[in-house]
């Protein structure tokens, strides 16, 4: 799993009037949580664009005036108007626990439906997947090779290494949908 590195900084006061002038400032306040104690800094808004607005996952090399941590991103709240970052969580990573992330699903090869005309569908684009945090892996690979007219391949179907998919097993991944004209030729 890639890693970036985020420059944070200690935050002295907390509560919202704190939290409201370091916006200003263009800083987020962050909060990093599950190891032994809470810690409370900020960080520059421009350092999440390659975090946040990416498809991708991260793991995240926190430093803290100095200190170093592992973490992931745990949740980002975001302003519903002017979409600016309010708040993010992060996760302090342990390597002897599981973690549990949200995954994107890569679709590989090309279907036996897609070349009858028919056209690939893609139902989820992450996966929850829980795996210690050396073995979680950038995205889960599912080949849709063999995927005929009408068909679907099921989460159940996905091959996991060294990871659990947490999603329900009958939940489709992806599927070929059938063309409104091929439709009517097999009714014929």
């Amino acid at each position: 799993m890639k890693t970036i590195e985020v420059i944070g900084y200690n935050r002295a006061n907390l509560g919202k009037k704190t939290a409201k002038e370091l916006r200003t400032l263009s800083q987020v306040p962050c909060v990093l949580y599950g190891g032994k104690q809470q810690v409370h800094f900020s960080v520059p808004m421009i350092l999440f664009r390659d975090l946040l607005y990416t498809p991708e996952v991260h793991q995240v090399d926190l430093n803290i005036e100095g200190t170093h941590y592992k973490a992931i991103v745990q949740d980002a709240q975001f302003h519903p108007v002017n979409e600016m970052i309010l708040h993010v969580d992060f996760l302090e990573l342990d390597e002897n626990k599981p973690v549990k992330m949200n995954i994107p699903v890569h679709l590989q090869g090309t279907a036996v439906g897609v070349t009858k005309g028919g056209k690939l569908i893609s139902k989820l684009r992450k996966l929850t997947v829980s795996a210690l945090p050396k073995d979680m892996p950038d995205y889960v690979t599912v080949d849709v090779s063999g995927l005929d007219l009408g068909k679907s391949i099921k989460v159940g179907d996905v091959k996991a290494e060294n990871f659990v998919i947490l999603n329900s097993p009958s939940n489709p991944v992806a599927s070929i949908e059938i063309p409104r004209g091929l439709r009517g030729k097999g009714a014929e």
